[in-house]
Order: C-alpha cells, then sequence, then structure tokens
C-alpha cells in the first residue's frame, strides 16, 4: 500500500501544470487546418468586404455663432429693450444646434442641391454614386405633378456616344435611343439630357438615376449629421458628416451653413422691417401731440399776456438762496463772537479761542499775540518772582491787549447785527416777490413739462429709427464661418486594419468555438485528463493508438507502442515493489469489451519476457477468449474451461509455448455454460497456484466486469488490478463502474491502463524514440527541441 501511494505522488508530480497546458493545446492544434481554413475564409471574407464596401469620409466645418452679448434680442429690437419691453437672456447654444439640425433647414438644402436625386455608376458588383457635378451628363427635370419628387424611380442612362444615349425604366421596359438635348417623356413631366464633356472611357458606361422622397432624404440626411460644441467655454459648433462623396458632403455642408444663415437674415430684416413700420407709425401719432401741446403753450402765454417769467423767476431765486445764505454766514459770526467773550477772563490764565473763522483780523492777530505772551508769562511765573520787571512787562503789555481783543469783539458784534437786519430785510422783500408770482405761471409750467415730455419721446424714436435703418442695410448672418467644409484625404470607414484585425480573430475564433463545442459534447474518453477527473486509481500506462490492431511487439521494436509498454512494465513492478523476491498475479480487465485488455496482457507477457522474465498467461475470459486470435494460434479442446471442469486434467496438459516462444499460455478453451460456476470451483486456484510455484509472472486475461461477474469472483487472487480504459471508445458515464469498484475496494491494488490515445490530437504522451504507426506532433517535436 505504501508502494501504492508513493506511486501516486510520483505521477502527480510528474504530471506537470505546464505538460497539462502543453496538452490541451495540442488538442486544438490536431485541427490545425480548421483554423487555417477558417482564418483564410475570414480573410478573404474581410477581403471582399473591403472591396465592395464603399469608403467613407469625414467632413467636417467650423462655425461662430453670434451670442450677441449685449442682449437676447437681434440689434434691430434694441430700442424695446430700453423701453423695457425686450428680453435679457443671450442666445441658447443649445437652440442654435437644434435649429441646424431642423427638418424644415434639411429639407431647403436638400431641395437647393437637389440631393433627391442620386447618380450611380454601375458596376459588375455594386454601384457607385457619383456627385452630380462628376457627370459626364446634366439632367434637367422639368415636373408637372409636384409629388414627382415624393416618389421613388429610377432609370438608366446609358452612352453610346459624344451624340446619343440610350434611356431605359427598369428591365421590363425596352431602352429606347435619344439624342443629347431631346426632350424626354417621363411619368409626370418631361426630362432633359445635355452633354458636359464625354470621353472615350465614358463610352457604353452606364449611370443609374434614381429619385426618393424628399422628406426621407432630408431625415437621412439630419439624422447623419453630428453637431457638437468645440469647446464648452466658446460658442463654436463643429458640424461633421460621413458620405461616400466627399465633394456631395462638402457641398451639403456649406448649403446647410449658408440657409441657416440665410434664414438668420431673413429672421432679422423681418424683425427690422415690422420695427420700422412700428416707429414710424408711433412718430406720426407723437408729432400730432407734440404740435397740440406746442398750441397749448402758445395760446396760454397769448391769452395771459406771459413773457419770459421762467428766466426772471430764475433769478429771484437764486438772489433769494444768496441771501439766505449770508445770513447763516452773519448768525454763524455772532455765535462765534459770543463764544469767544464767554470764554475771555483777564484773571484767568486760560489762553483766547483763535482760528475760529471770524470775519475780523485785528481781533484774530490780538488774540495770536495774546496768547503767545500768556504762554510766556507762565513760563517765567515758574522760576522768578512777581515783581520781576519782565513779569511785569508782560503783564502789562497783555492787559492792553486783552482790552484791545474786547473792544473789537465788541464793534465787531454790533456791526454783525446790522448786517443781519438788512440781509433779513431783503429776505423778505424777495420772499413778497416769489409768493406774488401769479397762479397762471405755475400752469404755464404743467404744460411745458408735458411738452418736454412728448418732445424727448419723439426724438428718442427719430434715433431709434435711423438706428434700426442702418440694421437693416448691413444685417450680419447669425454664424461666422471659421472653417469651410473640408473633408479627409483617406476615408475614415470602413476601417481596413480593425477589419483585418476582426477578421484574424473572428477566423481563429469560430473555428476555437466549434471545436470546443465538439470536446464538450463529446461523451467519450479521449486522454489521461478525463479518467483523472473521474477516477483516482494511479495510471500507471499509456498505451498510443496504433493502426495494427493485432500487433505484437518484438525485442526489435523501439516505436512509441513499444516504449509504452516498457514504461507500463516499470510502473507495474514499481507497484509490486512488496513482491519482489515471489511470483507476481497480475489480472488485466476492463469495463466493457473491445478496451484492448488481452492486446495489453499478450503485450505485457512479451515485454515481461523479453527481460528474461519467465511468464504464464490464463486466458480467464473463457466467454468471449480472444488470446489465441491475436497470436494467430490454433484453438485447442484443452483449456482452462476443460481443466476446471475436469479434476482428471493436468495443469501442465493445458499450458502451451506462445507462437513467438518468449512465454506460456493457457487458452480459454471451449465456452462452458457454467463459467462463473467453474471459476469458482477451485480448480482455477490450483492453476493460479502452479503459475506461480513455475513462474515469475502469472498474467490473467479476464472478463469485463460490467457485462459479467466472472472477474470479481476471482479477484481477490491478484496481486496487480490493471483496469483497462480505452480511449476515444468509452463511454464517459462508464467510468462509474472502475470509480465505484475502486472506491468500496472490491479490486485489490488497482491501477488504470489508457489503451488507444490518439499522440496527433495530443492526447497522452508521446516517447519519441524511433518510428511507429503513428508520428509525433510538430508542435511536440518543437517544444521538445526548445
Amino acid at each position: 500500500m505504501q508502494n501504492k501511494e508513493n506511486f501516486q505522488d510520483y505521477m502527480f508530480i510528474d504530471d506537470d501544470e505546464d505538460i497539462n497546458i502543453r496538452q490541451k493545446v495540442e488538442k486544438y492544434l490536431y485541427y490545425w487546418k480548421w483554423f487555417v481554413l477558417g482564418l483564410f475564409l475570414a480573410l478573404m471574407s474581410a477581403y471582399f468586404y473591403l472591396r465592395y464596401t464603399p469608403n467613407s469620409y469625414e467632413v467636417s466645418t467650423t462655425i461662430l455663432i453670434d451670442n450677441e452679448d449685449g442682449g437676447g434680442l437681434p440689434t434691430e429690437l434694441a430700442a424695446f429693450e430700453e423701453l423695457g419691453l425686450g428680453g435679457g437672456n443671450s442666445k441658447n447654444i443649445e437652440n442654435e444646434m437644434g435649429i441646424l439640425t431642423s427638418r424644415s433647414l434639411m429639407t431647403r438644402v436638400v431641395n437647393k442641391l437637389e440631393l433627391n436625386i442620386s447618380y450611380f455608376k454601375e458596376g459588375n458588383v455594386i454601384n457607385q454614386e457619383i456627385y452630380k457635378d462628376d457627370l459626364p451628363f446634366k439632367t434637367a427635370f422639368f415636373i408637372k405633378d409636384s409629388t414627382f419628387f415624393w416618389r421613388r424611380t429610377a432609370f438608366t442612362v446609358k452612352i453610346l456616344s459624344d451624340t446619343k444615349f440610350e434611356l431605359s425604366h427598369g428591365e421590363e421596359t425596352p431602352a429606347v435611343t435619344h439624342t443629347y438635348g431631346e426632350k424626354i417623356a417621363i411619368t409626370d413631366g418631361e426630362l432633359i439630357i445635355t452633354p458636359k464633356q464625354i470621353t472615350e472611357a465614358d463610352i457604353n458606361t452606364v449611370y443609374i438615376v434614381s429619385t426618393a422622397p424628399i422628406k426621407d432624404v432630408a431625415n437621412a440626411y439630419r439624422n447623419s449629421i453630428d453637431v457638437s460644441l468645440w469647446n464648452k467655454k466658446a460658442s463654436i459648433l463643429k458640424l461633421t458628416l460621413r458620405s461616400p462623396v466627399k465633394i456631395k458632403a462638402e457641398r451639403i455642408l456649406d448649403e446647410l451653413v449658408l440657409q441657416y444663415n440665410k434664414d438668420a437674415i431673413e429672421y432679422k430684416s423681418l424683425i427690422g422691417n415690422n420695427t420700422n413700420t412700428f416707429i414710424n407709425e408711433r412718430l406720426e401719432l407723437i408729432e400730432d401731440d407734440l404740435r397740440k401741446v406746442d398750441k397749448t403753450a402758445e395760446r396760454f402765454k397769448s391769452s395771459n399776456k406771459l413773457t419770459d417769467i421762467t428766466v426772471e423767476t430764475g433769478i429771484v431765486l437764486q438772489t433769494n438762496s444768496e441771501v439766505g445764505k449770508e445770513i447763516i454766514d452773519l448768525r454763524t459770526q455772532l455765535k462765534l463772537v459770543d463764544y469767544v467773550l464767554e470764554n475771555m477772563n483777564p484773571d484767568s490764565d486760560n489762553l483766547i479761542p483763535e482760528n475760529l473763522g471770524l470775519n475780523s483780523n485785528q481781533v484774530n492777530s490780538s488774540t495770536t499775540q495774546y496768547n503767545i505772551l500768556l504762554l510766556e508769562r507762565n513760563r517765567l511765573m515758574q522760576s522768578s518772582g512777581k515783581n520781576n520787571p519782565v513779569l511785569l512787562n508782560l503783564n502789562a503789555q497783555l492787559s492792553q491787549l486783552y482790552n484791545s481783543i474786547n473792544q473789537g469783539l465788541a464793534n465787531l458784534k454790533r456791526s454783525l447785527t446790522i448786517s443781519l437786519g438788512q440781509a433779513q430785510s431783503q429776505e423778505k422783500r424777495i420772499d413778497n416777490k416769489i409768493t406774488s408770482a401769479p397762479k397762471k405761471e405755475r400752469q404755464y409750467r404743467d404744460i411745458q413739462r408735458q411738452q418736454q415730455i412728448v418732445e424727448t419721446l419723439y426724438l428718442f424714436l427719430l434715433k431709434k429709427r435711423e438706428e434700426n435703418s442702418i440694421s437693416l442695410a448691413v444685417t450680419v448672418p447669425n454664424a461666422k464661418l471659421i472653417d469651410s467644409a473640408d473633408g479627409s484625404y483617406y476615408p475614415v470607414s470602413p476601417n481596413k486594419k480593425m477589419i483585418y484585425v476582426i477578421a484574424l480573430l473572428f477566423g481563429f475564433l469560430i473555428p476555437f468555438v466549434i471545436i470546443s463545442i465538439i470536446f464538450m459534447l463529446d461523451t467519450k474518453i479521449r486522454n489521461q485528463e478525463d479518467v483523472e477527473d473521474s477516477l483516482k486509481a494511479p495510471i500507471i500506462g499509456n498505451i498510443p493508438k496504433t493502426l495494427d490492431k493485432n500487433k505484437i511487439l518484438t525485442k526489435s521494436d523501439r516505436g512509441n507502442i513499444a516504449e509504452a509498454f516498457r514504461m507500463l512494465r516499470t510502473n507495474m513492478n514499481f507497484m509490486l515493489g512488496n513482491l519482489k523476491d515471489s511470483s507476481k498475479t497480475i489480472y488485466i480487465t476492463s469495463t466493457i469489451p473491445g478496451e484492448g485488455k488481452t492486446f495489453v496482457a499478450i503485450n505485457l507477457a512479451t515485454v515481461l519476457a523479453m527481460s528474461n522474465k519467465k511468464v504464464l498467461l490464463i486466458g480467464a475470459d473463457i466467454r468471449k477468449p480472444k488470446v489465441a486470435e491475436y497470436l494467430e494460434m490454433p484453438t485447442t479442446d484443452k483449456g482452462l474451461s476443460v481443466f476446471m471442469a475436469d479434476n482428471s486434467v493436468d495443469i501442465k496438459n493445458i499450458i502451451e509455448p506462445a507462437k513467438n516462444g518468449e512465454f506460456d499460455i493457457i487458452q480459454s478453451g471451449m465456452v462452458p455454460p457454467n463459467p462463473s460456476e467453474l471459476l469458482i470451483n477451485g480448480r482455477f486456484d490450483e492453476a493460479l497456484n502452479y503459475g506461480k510455484l513455475h513462474y515469475d509472472y502469472v498474467i490473467v486475461d479476464t472478463a469485463p466486469v460490467n457485462m459479467v461477474t466472472d472477474t470479481l469472483q476471482i479477484a481477490s487472487k491478484a496481486d496487480l488490478f490493471i483496469y483497462m480504459v480505452r480511449a476515444n471508445y468509452l463511454d464517459k458515464s462508464l467510468l462509474d463502474v472502475p470509480v465505484k469498484l475502486y472506491n468500496e475496494k472490491r479490486i485489490p491494488n488497482m491501477s488504470v491502463v489508457i489503451n488507444g490515445t490518439d499522440v496527433k490530437k495530443g492526447y497522452g504522451y508521446g516517447y519519441g524514440y524511433g518510428e511507429d504507426d503513428v508520428k509525433t506532433s510538430w508542435f511536440k517535436r518543437l517544444t521538445s527541441k526548445s
């Protein structure tokens, strides 16, 4: 048991992850032709797709939208803004983007450029669209029915020469030859085709002219045009259009911007004209009101004999204001004089206030001198006595200045009192003149005020009428063209590199997916991993597939089959390591017939005999014997079944050498009616005991365990049980049989040998010695060298 566990560890260590990955890769590489075919078909599909898919060019133009920061309304409505009648919001850039993709605007573009009429040059596989400017002829429709361009029609023009062409309507209508310039009757109208520049290359060239409903064409183009904001902080829009005809896309974008500006100009002109009409109507009404007010003022002044009272009244009011100001100044001076007198005291050492704004230079000068002498005296008094001559002199001067100041203030007060009285008298006289103004003058002022209001409004409207006229004369478009429509030099679609990359990807993935699905739906055992996923018994051998189903090894064999059996011999001895000096009994069985147990039993006996071992092969599958057939030996009447049925038969009489003479065999003999009973009557044990006494190895070819119970009845006598699993033959569901037998330990020392693995498919392991019926894959040879 210890040897068995060690062998399991050995097998798991040998089964590296990188080998498993290589095996999985080799499984798919077996179908490398599928991948090559898939890649070839994908690349050819991509080539033809690119060959017959029209190139698409990207054309773009950029415009600057006038945001009119001065106000939300156009310049023509500025007058209403100043009157409080206009809005204050600037243009919404999203609204302009919506207008650029509107159906009405695109419909005008379609009508202007006649986009509902398409021209195609007939090709072998697909027709190539051509813009009308590039045609060698020009078409002119004279349609009576306005609904003609709302239907889908088509006709072909075949150029015959520089003077004639052939026109046909569909396959059912025969072609008719016409001359250029000839009027041709068509549905609901007439058509004239004139030549432009017909060359030799245009002769016998067929052009298809088709019309489509204008509404459908307009919707198609408006959905194809992308309008995006160039910068979030700017009002620059980028218009982009993809088309197989570059010049056609350029014309569409240029015309779209042109129609957009035309609409804006018409809108502004409409507003300007309406504004001008409104202003003229208002001016007529205001002129009438102004005339009425002027006549009212004239009649009022004439009837009341009034002169220019306004000027006189102004003078009186100005004089009254000046007198009032003088009274205030005089009263202020009197207050200041009283304030100074109140603060003067000859016995005090306080200074007399100065620089108070008194209108007496004498008083101000004396006050300054007095304060200077007072400060000097006070300083001397601190350092000298009262009888100091200097101090006495200063006191005398201060007394004299004090009296002078006091007298000057008194004189100033009397003068100010007299002036104040005079000013008050003058103020009373002026007040009498103002209060005596007649009531009619105030009435005249009301008339004059109304006159000024009407005149101001009249002048304002005159100014706005001139501004509006100037705006109408220089109306600017709504969008400023920054970059005119221009397209890429190279087509933006189809993207050749991307198409080929996608083709390569699909060319690889589709075969991969198909093969993976085949693997998923495959219920057969294909490789060692399929066995290991379910059965945990050690795998001691992996026999490659051979084209010769009855191949028997010889000493000269050095191919994969021979090396596989030599490896099986080595691994088997490892499993039987605790029986080194005794004979070994090896049972070989399988789940169902046809898994190669007899083939393995014979070749295992052969390789054991090659190592100078005595080997006895017993054909214990007495229900369906195959040993003699494999060895191409004549079937004998004596065999294991006869030995077990007749106690008088000696074991030596049923043993015979194999055809190659390398080992001995006991044939199964005749098929008995009761094989199960014979196997358990004791005679089989005698045959095994004889073999163990006279041979180094006893190999027993038993019956399949899923068919009959024969093998399980004699299983306990085995030293090693080799369970055969044939790849590409046994169904995965039947692995439950060996799994159950292994888990329940109903078979002693069970090991597994996988038979028929396909090395070309990457199943199993190749041994790489010599040549065999199955060649090693190129990938395995490559990886083995690395």
